[in-house]
């Protein structure tokens, strides 16, 4: 029972998780924009989606390069820079969203 409760959250699972999560949210996002740019005007809804998808990226970075940074405080640093980032994201993910809602 140990054994398999250590390899769930072994650091070689949670990085092939990430890695899967980076290919997926980014194919996801490069189409969402290229849809979004090439007829802005019925596919607004999709760039608070793609500023969404690009925060979730950021925390979950964030999260995992702090959890894996010991004390290290660079990496700490370079984590709470990622969440940062991220924060912000979702801040404007919340300005073009209601921006959106208001104009439609």
């Amino acid at each position: 029972m140990r054994y398999r409760q250590a390899r769930r959250n072994s650091p070689r699972n949670t990085s092939l998780i990430l890695d899967w999560m980076h290919i997926v949210i980014g194919i996801l996002v490069v189409i969402m924009a290229v849809v979004a740019f090439i007829n802005p005007e019925n596919n607004m809804i999709l760039f608070p989606v793609i500023f969404f998808l690009a925060a979730v990226l950021n925390i979950v970075n964030g999260v995992y390069r702090y959890q894996q940074s010991g004390r290290d405080k660079k990496r700490k640093a370079s984590a709470l820079g990622l969440i940062m980032i991220a924060v912000f994201l979702l801040a404007v993910m919340a300005v073009s969203a209601v921006s959106i809602w208001r104009r439609g």
